[in-house]
């Protein structure tokens, strides 16, 4: 997959790195040229400098062969500008970082495929990382409406012996969070979980939630007997 990243700051550098890691074609759009010669430094991912709103600039790079473009500029008329150059070259897939909700309806127009809703996602974020630092975000899905989260289940959490189904049957454990999977760390394989597996200490359980939910996933799951 050929992948455009518009703005190449905290978030869109990580972007650019996890998907050169994966192998795609990824060419990352900043205004500041330091900023593109780390990245490709640090990443290997073509660069070019300057604001992705330049129909000339988004051409050099690529856009007319893009399967995908990522806007996540400071400046909401920033991302909404290049989406709309987007859409008139036809890149098929448009995701860009929503910061200011009243912008919602505009991004929509802009033809902008996926919408990430920063503020929901850092506030749930911090609230996870404050009070249950063992549970991992993996990546997000759905414009941002639900993530993947893994957390180790601990020796003594009162899940541990439980079946999956005895879990999801419990009054506090939200209908909205499913499990995906668990990886046995001792034997090295990922288990496809089913409603009778039985979660032991260690397991690193793999479970999808919208992300109002997962802090009363984990707040069950980690819960000391």
């Amino acid at each position: 997959m050929f992948i455009i990243v518009a703005g190449a700051g905290r978030i869109g550098s990580e972007i650019t790195s996890i998907y050169v890691k994966k192998k795609h074609d990824v060419v990352a759009i900043d205004r500041d040229p330091h900023v593109c010669e780390t990245l490709y430094a640090e990443t290997g991912a073509m660069t070019v400098t300057g604001s992705a709103t330049n129909l000339r600039i988004l051409r050099q790079a690529g856009a007319d062969k893009a399967d995908a473009i990522v806007c996540l500029m400071h400046s909401e008329s920033d991302n909404i500008a290049t989406a709309l150059l987007a859409k008139s070259i036809g890149i098929p897939r448009i995701v860009a970082r929503l910061i200011n909700p009243i912008y919602e309806q505009a991004y929509k127009l802009a033809g902008i495929n996926h919408i990430v809703r920063a503020s929901d996602l850092l506030i749930n974020q911090i609230m996870i990382e404050i009070e249950h630092p063992a549970v991992r975000k993996v990546m997000t899905i759905g414009g941002g409406k639900a993530q993947v989260y893994a957390l180790t289940i601990r020796e003594k959490a009162k899940v541990a012996g439980m079946t999956i189904k005895d879990v999801t049957r419990q009054k506090g454990f939200p209908d909205e969070c499913v499990f995906m999977g668990v990886y046995d760390e001792e034997e090295d394989e990922f288990h496809i979980t089913r409603g009778e597996y039985a979660l032991q200490p260690g397991d690193v359980l793999f479970l999808i939630s919208k992300s109002q939910f997962i802090k009363q996933a984990a707040d069950f799951i980690t819960g000391e007997s």
